[in-house]
């Protein structure tokens, strides 16, 4: 089975779209021919496309995990589909009928994936691998959740656990945008006024001023020959922006490179605390959900590992899985890799000791998202401020500049 997308036409002339699934085109235009539509195209979704166009006997399954490319849903459809998965299959209904279900629901750009997914599931691939045919619909720590989940046969709560923390973080996230929109509108606004100004008012002003050939103030200099720059240099400096964005992008593709920025930023002196803040929130929640799931510690700790952002922790958080499955502690094993705030280590340490792990690893998850917020509400309320007072200040320094020559100038006159 693969999904098509499809356009047509019902009795009363009205355009009609959407997906469905059917073993080749010709089975799909007659499915629509069975519910009184007139097909007018028919054409298989992309995943489909690919599958059909491999030689019979390839391997159909191989999902390009880790790809750059492909679809997006929105955040807010991957809740919705999240938290129905995981009502459904908690109701008995299997994996491929509970995809089919949901797709019918859906809008064309979000059952494609699903029935493609359903497609890999009736294919013979784990729910988890099939998911990976669309890595930037379904993350790594998304994947490695369902794939723990299937393994210890606690599917069902890990997709409720699942639901929770996509919920959590669509809320999160949309509050950051919400907060940081208006500085960062207000940022741009004011730094386009101020190359304006400094391009095409500033010269005529200056221009007042040195007709009369007397001494200018510092200030004055100085803005003249910002103004100068701004107007010689100002594209050549923009394009050197941009190109600089670009290859410091392509810098960080190399693995290694990328490695050694993210050691830089959670070894730094000014930015140690926020990432391993970050990081812990990100591993103890994982690790959380997969606990109080009942998925085995190493299981989750690997399905922790996968979804760490900052690469240098991630290969810490390795080194503690290689070391627990080794047979030491995990509180010992967290603590030797010195990457996680001490109190999260106590909080593992207590769970250990009392036999009650998920529950500590949840306390402590909130904990620290609880930490995380304050920090990300704090750094929030004072970017406004901040924008507020740095282009007032470049204004007011503008003013100042210009105004100085003036009062100058009347000052001679006086005498």
């Amino acid at each position: 089975m693969a999904a098509f997308r499809f356009k047509a036409l019902d009795d009363a002339g009205k355009p009609q779209n959407g997906m469905l699934e059917a073993v080749s085109v010709a089975a799909a235009r007659q499915q629509l021919r069975a519910r009184s539509l007139l097909p007018l195209e028919v054409v298989a979704s992309a995943r489909s496309a690919a599958k059909v166009s491999k030689a019979p006997f390839a391997s159909a399954s191989k999902a390009p995990v880790g790809a750059k490319s492909g679809p997006r849903i929105p955040l807010a459809s991957l809740t919705l589909i999240t938290r129905q998965m995981a009502t459904l299959i908690g109701s008995g209904l299997r994996i491929e009928d509970a995809l089919s279900t949901i797709a019918q629901g859906m809008p064309p750009k979000v059952a494609g994936p699903l029935l493609n997914v359903r497609a890999s599931v009736l294919e013979g691939r784990s729910f988890g691998d099939a998911l990976a045919t669309y890595p930037l619909i379904f993350s790594d720590f998304y994947r490695a959740s369902v794939r723990a989940g299937e393994s210890a046969g606690k599917l069902d709560q890990v997709m409720t656990h699942l639901a929770s923390f996509v919920e959590n973080r669509a809320r999160n996230r949309q509050t950051v945008q919400l907060a940081l929109l208006y500085p960062a509108l207000l940022a741009v606004v004011s730094l386009s006024i101020i190359t304006l100004l400094m391009a095409f008012v500033v010269p005529d002003i200056v221009r007042v001023f040195t007709s009369r050939g007397t001494d200018l103030p510092f200030l004055t200099r100085a803005l003249i020959a910002v103004s100068a720059f701004v107007r010689g240099y100002g594209l050549y400096a923009a394009a050197g922006l941009v190109i600089g964005v670009f290859a410091w992008g392509r810098w960080l593709r190399v693995p290694q490179n990328k490695l050694r920025w993210h050691r830089l930023l959670a070894e730094g002196r000014l930015t140690a605390k926020l990432v391993q803040r970050m990081n812990a929130s990100q591993f103890a929640g994982t690790l959380a959900t997969l606990v109080q799931s009942r998925v085995p510690l190493l299981e989750a700790l690997v399905a922790a590992a996968d979804v760490t952002p900052n690469l240098y922790v991630r290969a810490r958080v390795t080194e503690v899985t290689e070391k627990v499955r080794q047979g030491s502690s995990l509180k010992r094993a967290m603590d030797e890799a010195a990457v996680f705030p001490p109190m999260l280590v106590a909080m593992v340490a207590s769970g250990e000791a009392s036999g009650n792990l998920g529950a500590a690893l949840d306390h402590a998850a909130t904990d620290q998202q609880r930490d995380l917020d304050a920090w990300v509400r704090a750094l929030v309320a004072l970017a406004e401020p901040a924008i507020l007072l740095l282009m007032g200040g470049m204004v007011m320094v503008m003013v100042l500049a210009i105004l100085l020559p003036i009062v100058s100038m009347n000052g001679l006159v006086t005498k």
